[in-house]
């Protein structure tokens, strides 16, 4: 199994420690290095295979978005900062996430699972498009904790004001993640957004109509903005 290669990047000696002491609850990653600026962690990336930066914003010199700007495409990014206001700006940079000071386990864990999610869902060769090769769970925040859900258990998401109720074949969880951040964690072929408040998994749809989906009991509308992308998918099955 592939190790995903990552170098911490902070001006502030107890925010690197708090991340380093995170990276070991992840198994499927490899911390390279530890970066007090810009330029340690310029060196590091052209040095070595690098992934992932979790990458502060406010640094002397070179700041975090500067950086971010100078790095090869294939490297991802996840902002830290203790700053709300620059979240918009990272994403503009298509981070991967934005964490806020200070960082929580469980947040810090949502974080590098979509990375690890994202990874896996796209193939670095042709080979391993023809095996379909994709990720087999995510990681979700409820209950405080993080819980891992089987992707084939799950039978649709339903979006009720800020949070999102994941019905599964055994349960229902409850999480405050929006529908378009669950939604890049989950192979595209597999899931079929068919309302602005409802996600659905096309593998345990029982029947369809112009209007309305159904899982077992439970009838799931199709809106207006969604129906023609909604047929289109389900009509080419």
């Amino acid at each position: 199994m592939k190790k995903y290669k990552v170098v911490i990047v902070d001006d502030e000696p107890e925010a690197r420690e708090l991340l380093e002491h995170y990276m070991e609850h992840l198994p499927d990653c490899e911390l390279v290095g530890c970066c007090k600026n810009g330029v340690e962690a310029l060196q590091l990336v052209n040095k070595h295979q690098i992934d992932l930066l979790f990458l502060d914003i406010q640094m002397p010199g070179i700041s975090g978005v500067e950086l971010a700007k100078s790095i090869p495409e294939g490297v991802k990014v996840i902002f830290t900062t203790a700053h709300r206001e620059y979240a918009v700006e990272g994403f503009e940079l298509m981070a991967v996430d934005y964490l806020l000071k200070p960082i929580s386990l469980d947040r810090f864990l949502m974080a590098a699972y979509r990375f690890i999610g994202k990874q896996a869902q796209e193939p670095t060769s042709s080979s391993e498009v023809s095996s379909e090769s994709k990720r087999e769970f995510i990681f979700v925040r409820a209950d405080r904790k993080m819980i891992k859900v089987a992707l084939d258990e799950i039978k649709y998401v339903e979006s009720i004001q800020d949070y999102l109720k994941i019905h599964t074949t055994e349960q229902a969880l409850v999480t405050r993640e929006t529908m378009a951040q669950l939604q890049q964690q989950l192979p595209e072929r597999d899931f079929l957004r068919c309302h602005r408040s409802f996600l659905v998994n096309i593998r345990h749809i029982d029947s369809y109509t112009h209007e309305q989906i159904t899982i077992g009991r439970k009838s799931i509308p199709i809106s207006r903005s969604y129906k023609e992308q909604t047929l289109e998918k389900l009509q080419s099955i």
